[in-house]
């Protein structure tokens, strides 16, 4: 049987980072059905609640097709959570924005985001910092 040439630590790092990633996810999934909504449709609101963007950009930000965010966007906006307007900087693009109720569930979502809290609770400020750092560095 052939070595493996990754070294120990980055195999437990590799694992340690995917069991908190499956774990963030089933809290997400939980936390959005609290609030009757798919974890696609929790997390469109959730970047809605930061701005109003266009389809496009949507999709981008969830790595899916426009005709999904379409699909999502319909299934909040008949729940008087989101709402298309047109973009000011051209009338021709709509943009999909939060309702005052989106926002209000927006919130009270992350507030029910337990998990991504509770972890980060243990570490310091400088910790905290150290980590983010370390992350944006992977994702460069």
């Amino acid at each position: 049987m052939p070595q493996s040439r990754i070294d120990p630590v980055t195999l437990e790092v590799v694992d340690l980072i995917a069991a908190v990633v499956a774990r963030y996810h089933e809290e997400y999934e939980h936390a959005a059905a609290r609030f009757q909504l798919t974890g696609a449709q929790a997390k469109l609101l959730g970047l809605l609640s930061l701005e109003p963007l266009p389809m496009r950009r949507l999709a981008d930000k969830l790595r899916c097709e426009p005709s999904n965010v379409t699909g999502i966007v319909d299934r909040l906006e008949s729940r008087g959570l989101v709402e298309r307007r047109p973009d000011p900087a051209d009338r021709r693009v709509k943009l999909a924005a939060p309702t005052e109720e989106g926002l209000a569930t927006a919130e009270q979502l992350r507030d029910a985001l337990d998990f991504a809290r509770e972890p980060l609770a243990g570490l310091s400020t400088a910790e905290r910092a150290v980590l983010r750092d370390l992350l944006r560095r992977m994702l460069d």
